[in-house]
Parts: structure tokens; sequence; C-alpha cells
């Protein structure tokens, strides 16, 4: 049943959740569902399918309210930059590379310059606790028994809102370090922030409880990447390993380990595989639902689904041809430094189709620059303005494989031969030339081989941050120094309202203190 349509069929079940969600109280003040909907919500199969849609839907939601997936992940890395021709709203830009991030909150609010970005709403946490709350309610009724589910059935819904559940304290983990984390279904006993290192080992233990229960495919393409599996959880798990190893570094070495063994386990399930870097098929990895889908939020206006005109990364990027209209749409609105392009591709450096087929003026400092990756799936002509029609990738398998490289490569030398056949998997498909190197230099360049591979994807600024490679100007163009990073001034500024119905969260003190 294709999630999409599954939600058309029974909107009436996912209004009742809706409104069960809306008359809650908010963050970790919630009455209980039964009480709300009575006892005959979960009473079959479709009901379930309702609840699950819903939950993957509620975390869209919160990545369709803003440009978020760029501004979190891409742009405060210092090399995004608005084209001279940009309008005085994406100035924006500017404040998100130079890590201003009080001025990009209070500039996005209502009436202020850049308000289209929302990236207020970023700093609000509320939507990400409601896909916890609803996760922890499907699970706690998975436990008790809903009528019509197989054992089978049962195990694989766990997993799948264990995956979401999991994959919303690493989201927040990310954007605000330490959180308030709690699994029972109706909790509403106020707690204070947790230390994240502590949040990701809890959810790791999570989801390594039910990986082996979620299967690797669900039988009908329409689901593939568009719902979590095996891999989906396998690739979860590895993010938040190596994102531990460098926070909980006295466990650095089993964190590598475990890593190294999800990804040869993934590579050894032939589930998934890298496509040939050919318009046609990486058109396909950009539309979404393919093989070298890990997670994606799957978009489509065939289903009439409607984006944020901020929400998509790629737009930033594009123009005539690949934009529409011819007559307003000459220029990119932002481009990539080319102090950075040259760093990931030289002038006159190796063969690598990702050159050819993602770019174009790719050393442009201007709105000539032209990020190709994402500009295949455009369904728009002569007056229609309309963003290409693409995915919301979260996990792809090339991500999976460099991280699989990173942590052999961090197992010293002994397992280095094992790194560089990972790594070039990743340069076998790109046409590169094959990598023969070791030591500190192949941390590095598997480090670039993700820049390379993952450009604009929302990667690279945890990647900075998770290697501290954030702390050194040869990797950043917006470096930060080891008192701003052990404040976490990589973090977002959180917003007071976390406090409205929980008098002991403490905001983050880096934005709150100064800088």
């Amino acid at each position: 049943m294709k999630i999409k349509r599954n939600i058309g069929r029974i909107a009436f079940v996912i209004c009742l959740c809706t409104t069960v969600m809306m008359g809650c109280k908010k963050f970790l003040t919630v009455e209980p569902i039964d009480r709300l909907t009575g006892n005959n919500f979960y009473q079959s199969k479709e009901d379930v399918e309702a609840n699950i849609a819903r939950i993957y839907s509620q975390f869209f939601e919160k990545l369709n309210e803003s440009w978020v997936i760029g501004a979190i992940g891409e742009a405060r890395s210092g090399e995004i930059f608005p084209s001279p021709t940009a309008g005085t709203d994406r100035m924006i830009l500017r404040d998100l590379g130079t890590n201003n991030m009080n001025a990009v909150y209070n500039n996005t609010l209502s009436g202020g310059r850049s308000q289209g970005y929302a990236m207020y709403k970023v700093s609000i946490w509320d939507t990400y606790y409601k896909v916890i709350q609803s996760c922890n309610i499907l699970i706690s009724k998975l436990e008790e028994g809903i009528p019509g589910l197989s054992a089978s059935d049962k195990d694989r819904y766990k997993a799948e809102a264990t995956f979401m559940r999991c994959l919303s304290y690493f989201w927040m983990v990310r954007l605000y370090g330490d959180v308030v984390y709690y699994t029972d279904a109706y909790f509403a006993k106020q707690l204070p922030r947790e230390d994240m290192v502590s949040v990701i080992s809890k959810s790791i233990a999570d989801l390594e409880s039910v990986k082996d229960i979620m299967p690797w495919t669900f039988g009908e393409s329409s689901q593939r990447g568009a719902r979590a599996s095996r891999g989906s959880i396998i690739a979860l798990l590895m993010h938040m390993k190596m994102w531990n190893a460098n926070f909980d570094s006295s466990n650095a070495t089993k964190y590598y380990e475990s890593v190294a063994s999800l990804g040869k386990e993934l590579r050894a399930s032939g589930v998934h595989h890298l496509y040939k870097l050919t318009p046609e098929e990486w058109a396909k990895v950009s539309k979404g639902r393919t093989e070298e889908s890990l997670f994606e939020f799957y978009r489509t206006i065939n289903y009439d689904d409607q984006n944020n005109a901020y929400a998509p990364l790629w737009d930033h990027f594009l123009r005539w041809p690949y934009k529409f209209p011819r007559y307003n749409q000459q220029f990119s609105i932002a481009y990539y430094s080319s102090i950075f392009m040259y760093r990931i591709y030289p002038l006159n450096g190796p063969a690598d189709k990702r050159k050819e087929l993602w770019y174009e003026d790719m050393y442009a400092n201007d709105g000539l620059f032209v990020l190709k990756k994402f500009a295949a799936n455009v369904f728009a002509s002569g007056n229609e303005d309309s963003n290409p029609d693409n995915t919301f990738m979260i996990f792809r398998y090339a991500d999976a494989l460099l991280l699989e490289a990173e942590a052999l490569a961090n197992l010293g030398a002994a397992r280095e031969a094992e790194a560089i056949t990972v790594l070039n998997i990743v340069r076998d498909r790109a046409e590169a030339p094959r990598y023969a190197g070791g030591g500190t230099d192949l941390k590095n360049f598997i480090f670039e081989e993700r820049c390379r591979e993952l450009i604009g994807e929302g990667a690279r600024y945890f990647d900075l941050i998770r290697t501290r490679r954030i702390l050194n100007p040869q990797w950043t163009m917006n470096p930060m120094t080891i008192d701003q990073y052990n404040r976490r001034a990589w973090t977002w500024p959180l917003d007071a309202s976390a406090k409205n119905f929980n008098s002991k969260i403490v905001l983050n003190d880096y934005w709150t203190g100064g800088n």
C-alpha cells in the first residue's frame, strides 16, 4: 500500500489523529490518546498504517516549514553566498555563513527582511516531540495487541516507529545538543535536558533491539526509500555512532568497529547499490524511490504535494534553463564559493564524472553558478514558476559507504586496505581515479570525498562538527575557536517557548549569554 495513497484513502483516520495531537497540551504535558479517541482507534492494520503515515507526515511538515536542510547542514559552513543579483532577503545566507544565529533568528520573525526563510521555526522543537509522542503511543499499543496484525506486522511497525523516534532524537541532538529524552507513551513529568551522548547511546540501544526484525524491502517499489527499512536503521545507526565517536571519544574505537560492521552488513545485503552517473540514472536517484535511497521524504506533483517555496535546498543553485520562467530566472540565487569549489575539484584536476553531470560554471562567484545535481526533474515550461520535483533525501547509500570507509580508516593501518576498497566503490561510480594512500592523507581524502559526493545534501556542516574540522580554517571558511566549540556555538538557539510547559528547561547558553 503506497504511503501517499494510504493517506488519501483513510483521511478520516488521519484527521482524527491530527485532532488528537493538536488537542495535547504541547510537549510533556499530554493527555492519553485513549481518553481523546476512545479505545476504538487502534482496531485494525489500516489504523496502524494511518498512524505511521501521519508520523512521517508530521516530521516532513517540520522540514517543509523553512529552509531547514540547507541552513543546518550546508550554509553554516560559510561556503554559500547570495548572488549579486539576489534580493535583500537572501542576505540571510551571509548571517548563516558567519554563524550569526541571533540575526538569523530575529530576521526571519514576522516582518523581518528574510521572513520567507522562517528560520526562527528551526529553533522550535515541539513538532519533533509530537512525532516522538506518536511513536511512543503506537509502540505501546502494539505491545498491548492490535486486532488483525500478524507477528511480522507487529515487528515491522514497532521497528518503523522506533526508527522515527530515534531519527527525531538524532535530528534534535544535532540542532540543539542536549534534549529531553523519554520513551513512555503517556509521559507528563517535567524532565531536564539530558546529555546528548546519553540520548544517542540510548537511541542506539533502542534501534539495535529492532534492527534485525525490520525487513530490507516491502515488496513494492513505490515504498522503496520512502518508508523506513533495515537499510534506514543501519544508516541511522552509522550516523549516530560516528557522532558519538567524537563526543564520547573514550569509546571511539568501539563506535568505529560497529560502523565498519554495519557498513559491511549493508553491502552484503545486496539490496542497495549506486546508480550509474548518467543524466537518466541520476534523475531517478534525485527523484527518489531507488535502490540507492536508504531513507527519504518522497514528494511528487503527481500526488499534489505542495512544498514551501523556501524549503527545497536545490532551488538556490538553479537558473534557466534548469529553472523557469526564463524572463526572471537568468541567475541562480546563491553559489558555492570558488575557494571551496577549487579545493574539492582543483582546476585541471583528475577526471570526475560528477563535475560534468552536477555543475555548470562551477567556479563562478555569481549567479551563473549552477548545481545541476538537483536540476533533472523540472516539470515546468513557459512562465510557470516551479522547483524541480525531487525527493528530500535523508540517507543515501554513497553516504553510508563513505561513513564505513571513514570508520575503517580511523581504526588504523591494519584496516586501511578495507577503507580504500570501500572508498573506491564511490570513486569508481564517479569514473574518478582510484585512491591509493594511507594515514592522515586517507582520512582527509575520505572527508573531501564526502564533500564531493554529498554536496547539497545537508551533510557537510555536521561532518565538520563531528570530525572537529570546524576548528581548522583549512577545512572551512567559517572556523570556530575551541572555546566556541566547547560552548556549543554549533547548536541553534532554542526558542523560549520550550520553557512554557517545562520549568526545568534551560535554553542554549551560548545564544542567551552572549558570544
